[in-house]
């Protein structure tokens, strides 16, 4: 492989944020990502909405992309894309860009895992970042996905246990929307939780088999908790509100850990990492500090940005295979469900 400087353009559009960025070999150019606001005053995403403003928004970002890293279209080197999983109709817009633009620059077209990106994302060469050790343990934990995967290299990846029905970043949400917060619900509960006692209220915590998760059993307790109590009070939520999200927060964050707990003894392993929009909330994160003190665990947090949605990760997974030589043909189709 040549040693002149790799240029590669990565494209996001799996749910709600359109994103572009540039990476030279691993190190991160730019990074532009343009969130859907409208989506808020229907407490979740419309797939519908989510499609049309990603036609909207992918010129421009992908323009703006190449204009912060002042590099331009003809330097390109190869053009990475999510291929899945994701929103179909979100998704379609991304990779029919990638490819009409990879086809008219003539240079190689690189499908990648949106969650193989998440993990990946590590890798990303930031000063401030040590990169997570082979073989690593990595918790994606989302608004659509929950999964712990061993990590045994870039591309060999195993997912020993995944949520069998709703994912985290869901119970914050819908949890949210029965306590009258706005969506995304998960930072304001994560706020929240900070000023409550994280004891005063229990929530069953669910019992699956293994390392998979479940969180509908959770979201439902919830739901019957905050309706039995204001039948008492009606103003019961407004009066406990820090305490109830502290609450709920301990609960979802004791269900990780005992999860991920379990998977380091099955494995062995304890070097972890952690991706995906809710790794960025406080609770999860400390937790993980506590985590590394008392059972000798390495860590491994991300950036803030690259922790949602963003086109760094799949440009760095893009960088990974464009060094492999592993293009994608031009008749790659977006999937849905792809599995890791």
């Amino acid at each position: 492989m040549t040693k002149e400087n790799i240029y590669i353009l990565g494209i996001e559009s799996s749910c709600d944020d359109t994103s572009a960025a540039l990476l030279c070999n691993d190190k991160i150019l730019s990074n532009v990502v343009a969130d859907q606001k409208i989506h808020a005053e229907y407490g979740g995403v419309v797939p519908e909405l989510a499609s049309r403003a990603h036609q909207q928004n992918i010129v421009p970002v992908v323009h703006q992309a190449l204009e912060q890293a002042n590099i331009s279209k003809d330097q390109l080197s190869a053009i990475a894309f999510t291929r899945g999983p994701g929103l179909m109709g979100s998704l379609l817009v991304g990779t029919s860009f990638a490819k009409s633009l990879a086809y008219g620059l003539d240079i190689p077209l690189i499908d990648v895992n949106h969650m193989q990106a998440h993990i990946l994302a590590h890798f990303i060469n930031e000063d401030s970042h040590e990169k997570p050790s082979f073989p690593f343990l990595a918790m994606t934990i989302s608004g659509g996905h929950t999964q712990i995967v061993r990590v045994n290299n870039y591309f060999e990846m195993e997912v020993l246990g995944e949520t069998i029905d709703d994912a985290v970043g869901e119970a914050y949400d819908k949890s949210g929307k029965v306590l009258g917060l706005g969506y995304p619900a998960g930072p304001e509960i994560d706020r929240r939780a900070q000023l409550g006692n994280p004891k005063a209220y229990k929530f069953t915590k669910p019992k699956v088999d293994g390392l998979n998760f479940s969180f509908s059993g959770l979201k439902t307790g919830i739901l019957y908790f905050v309706q039995r109590e204001t039948k008492t009070n009606p103003d019961f939520v407004n009066e406990n509100l820090n305490d109830i999200c502290a609450s709920i927060q301990y609960t979802i964050i004791g269900i990780l850990m005992d999860k991920l707990k379990s998977a380091v003894k099955q494995t062995g392993i304890k070097h972890i990492a952690i991706g995906g929009g809710v790794s960025a909330n406080s609770g999860i994160r400390k937790a993980l500090k506590d985590a590394e003190r008392k059972h000798g665990w390495t860590t491994y947090i991300p950036k803030f940005e690259y922790t949602t949605d963003n086109a760094a990760m799949i440009a760095i997974v893009g960088y990974l295979k464009y060094l492999n030589e592993d293009f994608s043909d031009f008749d790659v189709m977006a999937t849905a469900r792809l599995k890791i």
